[in-house]
């Protein structure tokens, strides 16, 4: 529990500053290469200075699927659409968007595993759908920028895969070795996006020492260490408890930002009010999912409760 909520905190303050970043000139993909590359570096020192060192590093064939996938959705994909979204909408909106992603591997739980949940699950889902709707503020004018909003919807389904596959990913790997890879991976495509896009503009050098220093938060703070948390709660925690704790980010980044980035990151009561409920119902829908162990699970399996 301790390590995601140490993460939630990372990513939530993460996303202040990767807005402060961008602000400063980067494109989210520059930023999300910078990351991927920054963090994929350091965790190869780190696997080189820890026993048993780069053996742990070996991949087999049959495991190259997994960690391209993971690395893909969760280390490629999320970053890069996140921060395109809160280059258009306020971080704490985006976020709200994004952290439906637990309801949808709950979802996944359900009808992609076949597991047994509980009706409140359908209640969750209702509240987190019109809490979204005060978050966007549908009865209005729809002022939230179309762009941001896709993209963190988007984020939320690969979000939930991350999860699902961090999962399987743990089962078979150590904590360090696969977050190496996953950023292995999102640096690889971070350079075949720059190599495509490079007509688009140049990578100018980082001269301030300010946008240096944020740029070091964000691989850092803001990826090896939340990243290495993540994966290494999955060994003790199911997909769905991790996805629930890590809910609490949106409210850590809400505030942050809020604080330091000004008025435009304000939430009025409307939307203060949706992201209660969305966090209520993921909440909800959290806990709809039925332990293998609960008595009523054991009781059809023909086992004795206690």
């Amino acid at each position: 529990m301790i390590m995601v909520l140490a993460a939630a905190g990372m990513f939530g303050i993460n996303g202040a500053v990767s807005k402060l970043v961008l602000q400063a000139g980067f494109t989210a993909p520059q930023l999300t290469l910078l990351r991927a590359a920054g963090a994929f570096l350091g965790l190869l020192v780190l696997s080189a200075v820890i026993r048993p060192g780069v053996r742990r590093l070996r991949v087999t064939r049959g495991e190259l699927p997994l960690l391209l996938v993971y690395g893909l959705s969760g280390f490629f994909l999320v970053p890069m659409l996140y921060f395109v979204a809160i280059s258009r909408i306020p971080v704490g909106i985006a976020l709200l968007f994004e952290y439906t992603a637990p309801l949808l591997v709950v979802l996944w739980a359900r009808f992609g595993d076949k597991q047994r949940v509980r009706p409140r699950l359908w209640g969750g889902l209702a509240l987190s759908l019109a809490g979204l709707a005060c978050v966007a503020e549908v009865w209005g004018d729809l002022r939230l920028n179309t762009v941001g909003v896709v993209a963190a919807l988007v984020n939320a389904v690969l979000l939930a895969a991350y999860y699902v596959l961090g999962a399987r990913g743990v089962a078979k790997r150590d904590t360090l070795s696969l977050t190496t890879w996953a950023f292995g991976a999102a640096a690889v495509a971070g350079l075949i996006t720059r190599a495509v896009t490079a007509g688009a503009g140049g990578w100018e050098p980082i001269a301030d020492v300010k946008i240096a220093l944020l740029c070091a938060y964000v691989v850092v703070f803001g990826s090896i260490l939340p990243y290495l948390l993540v994966a290494g709660s999955l060994r003790y925690l199911p997909a769905t408890s991790v996805g629930i704790l890590g809910m609490a980010e949106p409210v850590i980044a809400a505030a942050f930002a809020w604080v330091t980035l000004g008025a435009s990151e304000a939430l009025n009561a409307a939307q203060l009010a949706g992201g209660a409920l969305v966090l209520t119902g993921v909440a909800i829908a959290e806990t709809a999912r039925v332990r293998l162990d609960a008595p009523e699970v054991r009781e059809t399996a023909g086992v004795p409760p206690g």
